[in-house]
């Protein structure tokens, strides 16, 4: 059979344009997420010509601009409060020269992938080496190095400083470097990183310690610090024998229905149990509080988010068990997520939520659909602007479904209210995108958040 002729070819393509059409839409800016590896221990661009070429070729699309991590481990990498930025600073003068803007992460936290490794400073190392409890802790006494306890905000235990004092100190030091950026209003948002991946959420479900999923994950608070402050919260309402973290509450790899705490009638209903996940999750927010608080005298004026992950399986069980132990005290009967929003709020902060667009199915009580509205409506009602990003590139997920379903999260049409994301953040950034057929469905993605429309040589080029 002879391929279609590219007449045949534009009809079949428009025709599916024409069921996902957003052409007059409200322009949302797209950003792509650059990878890990661009910027090297020891703080130097590792390829720069390469990359330039790379963002040459995004800007030739419109992209708005680039996402871009400053990782902790790699600037405070040897001695406390000896920053070098030396690498960030020649990445951002070719991200200017191009005309592209920055959304800047603060990444606190250590990150892996198949290839590269980004540990947290060396010097917080030989102190978690000594003490290990600055980290977060499981009821095994299993430690998570990925990112410090949220007990030690307060605490000075890092060489005479807190975690919090820790962080600003940081921030101020990117903004002392970088003031230029600022004055130029260059940089469009700064990302607080504030847990585990960058999120504001607990490191409940740890690969390294064999955490699979559709697993429930496990609490995090067994370091001494955080078990100082349950046993003080309980003893503040009378009921000292409370300040224990639950017992029944499973392993990395359980379902609810295999738990005593978290089972359909379990002990997350019970008056301990409630008070119980109100500490552990307002310990998030007060957390979260804490941070953005300091990076408001950082950074001013200059707007901020924060990213959530949709912990979307089991959320049509009762207890919603993994958004639980993550820190989210959302459930049936509850709105976990309002506080967060709250939070977020008064600082000012966008909702830069994370949930996938492609998702297992497995268990039957998955709703990935009904958790991202539930979370982006919480803010919209809180009028706090709300980005979004996908889960996985969507070339290795048929692209053009996976890429439909983030506009139809990006702009609801069958809202009641017209709503829209104010930012897409495109994670997945490398060489196979720019591939001709990956990269021709990430153009026409581009011109669909921004509401335009798609012309033919789009469709076939």
């Amino acid at each position: 059979m002879s391929p279609p002729s590219p007449l045949r070819r534009y009809n079949n393509l428009l025709h599916e344009q024409n069921a996902w059409d957003f052409t007059g839409t409200p322009y949302v800016p797209v950003y792509v997420k650059l990878p890990l590896g661009i910027i090297n221990m020891e703080c130097e661009l590792v390829d720069p010509d390469g990359l330039r070429k790379q963002l040459e070729t995004l800007k030739s699309i419109d992209v708005d601009g680039v996402m871009v991590d400053t990782w902790w481990g790699i600037v405070e990498a040897n001695d406390p409060q000896q920053y070098n930025w030396k690498g960030y600073k020649q990445l951002f003068s070719i991200v200017r020269e191009l005309g592209l803007r920055l959304q800047v992460v603060m990444s606190f936290h250590e990150s892996r992938d198949d290839d590269v490794c980004i540990p947290l400073p060396k010097w917080i190392i030989e102190i978690g080496k000594e003490n290990p409890d600055i980290y977060f802790t499981d009821r095994h006494g299993n430690r998570n190095t990925e990112c410090l306890t949220w007990g030690i905000d307060e605490e000075p235990v890092l060489r005479g400083r807190t975690a919090v004092q820790v962080y600003f100190e940081y921030m101020q030091s990117f903004r002392d470097e970088f003031s230029e950026l600022f004055n130029t209003r260059s940089i469009s948002k700064i990302q607080i990183g504030l847990g585990a991946c960058g999120e504001l959420r607990y490191p409940s479900n740890p690969a390294k310690r064999g955490w699979k999923y559709p697993g429930i994950g496990e609490f995090q608070c067994y370091d001494k610090y955080l078990r100082k402050c349950l046993e003080e919260a309980a003893k503040a309402i009378g009921l000292p024998k409370w300040g224990n973290p639950p017992e029944g509450a499973g392993s990395y790899n359980s379902q609810p229905v295999e738990t005593d705490f978290f089972c359909y009638h379990g002990e997350y209903r019970t008056p301990y149990g409630r008070f119980f996940l109100k500490w552990y999750s307002q310990y998030l927010i007060d957390h979260g509080d804490r941070v953005l608080a300091k990076a408001k005298l950082a950074f001013g004026d200059v707007p901020l988010s924060v990213k959530l992950l949709g912990m979307y399986w089991w959320y049509e069980s009762a207890s919603h068990a993994p958004e639980l132990t993550a820190g989210y005290y959302n459930w049936a009967n509850r709105d976990g997520y309002a506080p967060i929003v709250s939070m977020l709020k008064r600082h000012e902060a966008t909702l830069n939520f994370a949930c996938a667009e492609h998702y297992i199915v497995w268990p039957t009580d998955v709703d990935p659909e009904g958790l991202f509205w539930q979370v982006l409506n919480a803010a919209w009602d809180a009028n706090i602007p709300v980005a979004s990003e996908n889960a996985l590139p969507c070339y290795e997920l048929n692209g053009s479904n996976g890429y439909n379903k983030l506009l139809e999260h990006a702009k609801p049409r069958n809202f009641p209210v017209p709503r829209h994301i104010s930012a897409f953040n495109y994670v997945g950034f490398n060489q196979a995108l720019l591939e001709q057929v990956n990269f021709r469905e990430f153009r026409r993605f581009v011109k669909r958040m921004h509401g335009e429309a798609v012309q033919y040589e789009d469709l076939l080029n």
